[in-house]
C-alpha cells in the first residue's frame, strides 16, 4: 500500500489527465483471471482502463507459454510496441505471465527488446506497484528473474471484464508433470486457497449479480491436498451450492486420474452445477497416454464417463486432445478418433503437439511430419463438427434455460447454454445478463435458434 500511494503521487505529477492502461491477455482462463487482478490493481492506483494500446500510458502483456506459436505471437506483439514507446516516452511497457517464468525468455527480452520497462512473473502480481515506483524514481528497468513462491495473496483488487460471467481461482500450480507440459515449471507446485476465502469471493459475486461462475485451477480435482483442513473438491462444490441465488457453476480443468464418483454425485445432486464436464483426455491410446505421463488408461477414462452418464441426466463432456505426440503412430491416432466417436463430446479443443523446452517430451524422437499431423488434426476436426451438428439437431423442440449474453440493434439476442452452445432469439424486452426459458426451433450454422417463452 505504501508503494501504491507513492506511485499515485508520481502519476499526479507526471500527467495532467488521468493516465490510461491497457492489459492484453494471451492464453487460458487462468491468465485472464490474473489480468483482471492486474486491471484491478492499476485501477486502484489511478489508471483508467482502456482497450486502446495506442492511447495507453501503460501496456501490460500477460503472456502464455503453453505452445511455441503462442510465444512467437507474443514476441511479435511486443516488437510492435517499440514505435509507440518512441512516440510516447512516458509509456511504461510491462511483460508478465507464464512466458517470463523461463530464464531464457527473460534474457531474450533484455537483449532484443530493450524498450521493455518491467518484467515480472506469474506468482508475484502484487510487486507491480513497487516495480512501477522504482522504474519512475530510479529511471532503471525492473526485470525480475523467475522465482518460486508458495504463499497466496488474498483480497487482491479485481476489475472484472464481464457483468454476468466471472471466474474464481481456487488453486494455483500443478504437481502432475505431464511430459509435454510446461505449466508446473512456470506456475509452480499446487497451492490451494482456503475454502473460507473462496466462499467469501463466491458470495460477493452472487451478491453483485454474477450468474455464471467458473472455478479455475490447473487440476481442480486436486483441490485441498495441501491444506490443513480436511476438504476436497467435492466438499468445496457442495459448500458453494449452499449459497442462495440463481447461478450456474462451471469448473476447469479436471484431470481424469483425480476426478471421482464423489464429484459426480455432487454434480448430480446440485442443479446449480453445469451438466457439462470438461475432462481433458489428450489422446485415445494407452501407450501414448503413458508416454504423456497422464497416469490413467482409456478404460479408466470411460469408466468415469459411463458413471456420469448413469447418474446425471443430460450430462455432456468437453475435452482437449493433442495430435501427433512424439512416437504416436497412425494406428494409435485412430484410437483417438474412436474415442471421440464413442464419447461424442459437445466441445473439443484440438492441437498439434508443440515441443516445450525443459519438458521430457521435448527430448523424445518425433518421426511424424508436421504435414501428416495436420492431416490427422483436420480429420479429427471434421469428425467433431459432425458430432456437434448431431447434438444441435437433438435440441430442436426442447425447452432450455440459457443465460443471455448480448443484445443487438435489431432486437435479437444471443444466449448460451451451460454446455456452451449458442442460442439466438428475438425479443422486444431487454434480457441481457439474465436467465431465460427458450424453446429451440432450429439451428443455423453452429448455433441454435429459439423463441422466448414467458
Amino acid at each position: 500500500m505504501n508503494y501504491i500511494e507513492k506511485i499515485r503521487n508520481i502519476l499526479q505529477d507526471r500527467f495532467t489527465e488521468t493516465p490510461k492502461a491497457n492489459v492484453v491477455t494471451f492464453g487460458c482462463a487462468q491468465n485472464e483471471n490474473d489480468s483482471e487482478k492486474i486491471r484491478g490493481l492499476l485501477s486502484h492506483i489511478g489508471y483508467s482502463i482502456t482497450d486502446s494500446i495506442e492511447s495507453s500510458d501503460m501496456v501490460v502483456y500477460n503472456t502464455c507459454a503453453i505452445r511455441e506459436n503462442a510465444e512467437l505471437k507474443i514476441f511479435g506483439n511486443i516488437g510492435k510496441l517499440k514505435a509507440l514507446k518512441a512516440a510516447n516516452p512516458n509509456m511504461i511497457v510491462a511483460v508478465c505471465g507464464c512466458m517470463v517464468m523461463q530464464q531464457h525468455i527473460v534474457d531474450k527480452i533484455k537483449k532484443s527488446y530493450p524498450f521493455v520497462d518491467i518484467v515480472f512473473g506469474v506468482n508475484n502480481l502484487e510487486v507491480l506497484p513497487q516495480l512501477m515506483c522504482d522504474r519512475y524514481t530510479q529511471d532503471k528497468k525492473q526485470i525480475l528473474s523467475p522465482i518460486d513462491k508458495t504463499d497466496i495473496v488474498e483480497d487482491f483488487p479485481i476489475l472484472r471484464s464481464g457483468k454476468s460471467k466471472a471466474s474464481i481461482s481456487i488453486m494455483f500450480g500443478c504437481d502432475n508433470f505431464c511430459s509435454y507440459c510446461i505449466v508446473p515449471y512456470v506456475r509452480g507446485r499446487e497451492r490451494s486457497r482456503k475454502p473460507q476465502d473462496i466462499m467469501a469471493e463466491f458470495r460477493q459475486l452472487i451478491a453483485d449479480g454474477y450468474k455464471d461462475i467458473t472455478l479455475l485451477g490447473q487440476n481442480v480435482n486436486s483441490y485441498g491436498k495441501n491444506l490443513e483442513e480436511k476438504i476436497d473438491f467435492a466438499d468445496l462444490l457442495q459448500m458453494l451450492c449452499t449459497v442462495p441465488g440463481e447461478y450456474v457453476i462451471h469448473f476447469m480443468s479436471s484431470h481424469p486420474k483425480d476426478i471421482n464418483k464423489k464429484v459426480i454425485d455432487v454434480i448430480r445432486d446440485n442443479p446449480q452445477i453445469s451438466r457439462q464436464i470438461h475432462l481433458p483426455v489428450q489422446a485415445g491410446n494407452d501407450r501414448v497416454l503413458k508416454e504423456m505421463n497422464r497416469r490413467y488408461t482409456i478404460g479408466q477414462y470411460m469408466d468415469i464417463i459411463n458413471y456420469a452418464r448413469q447418474q446425471i441426466e443430460d450430462v455432456s463432456f468437453s475435452s482437449d486432445i493433442i495430435v501427433g505426440f512424439p512416437g504416436e503412430t497412425y494406428e494409435e491416432y485412430l484410437d483417438t478418433e474412436k474415442l471421440v466417436k464413442d464419447v461424442r463430446f459437445t466441445q473439443l479443443f484440438t492441437y498439434i503437439y508443440s515441443p516445450r523446452t525443459g519438458t521430457k517430451a521435448a527430448d523424445m524422437e518425433d518421426n511424424i511430419s508436421y504435414k501428416e499431423k495436420t492431416v490427422w488434426l483436420n480429420r479429427l476436426i471434421k469428425i467433431q463438427q459432425n458430432i456437434v451438428f448431431e447434438h444441435l439437431n437433438s435440441y430442436i423442440g426442447k425447452t432450455v434455460t440459457a443465460l443471455v449474453e448480448e443484445k443487438y440493434e435489431d432486437g435479437s439476442y444471443t444466449a448460451r447454454l451451460s454446455n456452451t452452445f449458442v442460442v439466438k432469439f428475438n425479443s422486444d424486452s431487454d434480457f441481457t445478463d439474465q436467465f431465460v426459458k427458450l424453446k429451440i426451433t432450429g439451428k443455423k450454422g453452429t448455433s441454435l435458434t429459439a423463441e422466448l417463452l414467458k
